[in-house]
């Protein structure tokens, strides 16, 4: 395979459209339909005004938001498959069965390095993931029609995984399941990106978004700290520290890729400083795991 040079890369594909004439493009391609009027919202919503122009030059529905999107279905199979295939007690909320899943981080299981991941395929119930999907979608959708599959993935990766290893610190005797981490990585990346571009936005439009995200975590959040330290649930509890290190997680490396629009990462010191830092808190966590973790480890 051929070796790519990161840096010869754009933030977003050339629109092939440019080597036609005028002529040969449909409407929905010369900015009109409904395709071009989304992306027109879209613009405006996530983009400084400067930005604008130079996107809608670019932007097409190719390729659609296939990240986030095959993200989704794949959480939603799996629970149906705890659900249905494999019944619990109740339906709406899962029973303890899930505990038992290959795919939920336990930190007593903590060598079995792929649950530090695959825990966000596994959900406690109907409103867990109806929540996380609602979230993912309103925000991942748009996000990755801008900055594309790449950017998102990395941030939504980068907030499940920091999800993890921050529970595996401070709250080691809990289990955890759910893709609050990656959902969290996004609302942290879409905060910073109306913080640093508040100046740039239409001001109401800038008040709505910061609102809105604080109102929408400070919800999520209760609810995660009322089923942790007060729900009279049976069996292992469910950590909420993964909310935490998703959210500082977006805040850090989502604030590089979603507010360096159009410009090469690795010429952006932001990066190296996020990376760095992002770095040396996984090695730490790692490290911790391996030698100072209270948690037993199962036999």
């Amino acid at each position: 395979m051929a070796n790519v040079d990161i840096e010869e890369m754009d933030s977003f594909p050339l629109d092939r459209d440019e080597e036609r004439g005028a002529e040969e493009r449909g409407p929905e391609e010369d900015q009109g339909g409904c395709c071009g009027k989304f992306h027109r919202s879209i613009s405006k919503l996530l983009l400084p005004a400067d930005f604008h122009e130079t996107y809608l030059e670019r932007s097409n529905c190719r390729p659609p938001p296939i990240f986030i999107i095959l993200i989704s279905i794949a959480e939603l199979s799996v629970f149906i498959y705890y659900a249905v295939w494999k019944p619990q007690k109740q339906w709406v909320t899962l029973g303890s069965g899930i505990w038992d899943s290959p795919l939920t981080y336990r930190a007593d299981r903590r060598w079995e390095a792929w649950r530090f991941f695959s825990y966000m395929f596994v959900h406690a119930g109907v409103a867990h993931i109806m929540g996380n999907l609602l979230m993912q979608l309103l925000l991942g959708i748009p996000l990755e029609l801008v900055h594309k599959g790449f950017e998102v993935g990395m941030v939504y990766m980068s907030g499940v995984l920091a999800g993890s290893l921050a529970s595996s610190i401070f709250d080691p005797q809990s289990a955890l399941v759910g893709a609050s981490g990656g959902v969290y990585a996004l609302i942290g990346g879409f905060f910073m990106n109306a913080v640093v571009n508040f100046r740039e936005m239409i001001p109401l439009l800038g008040v709505f978004r910061i609102v809105g995200i604080l109102a929408i975590v400070a919800s999520d959040l209760g609810f995660a700290l009322y089923r942790r330290f007060l729900s009279d649930e049976v069996g292992l509890k469910v950590s909420f520290v993964a909310h935490i290190g998703g959210a500082v997680a977006g805040m850090s490396v989502g604030y590089v890729f979603f507010s360096a629009y159009n410009q090469k990462l690795l010429k952006d010191p932001r990066f190296w400083l996020c990376i760095a830092g992002y770095g040396v808190f996984v090695i730490a966590a790692v490290l911790f795991n391996v030698f100072l973790s209270p948690a037993p480890q199962a036999l």
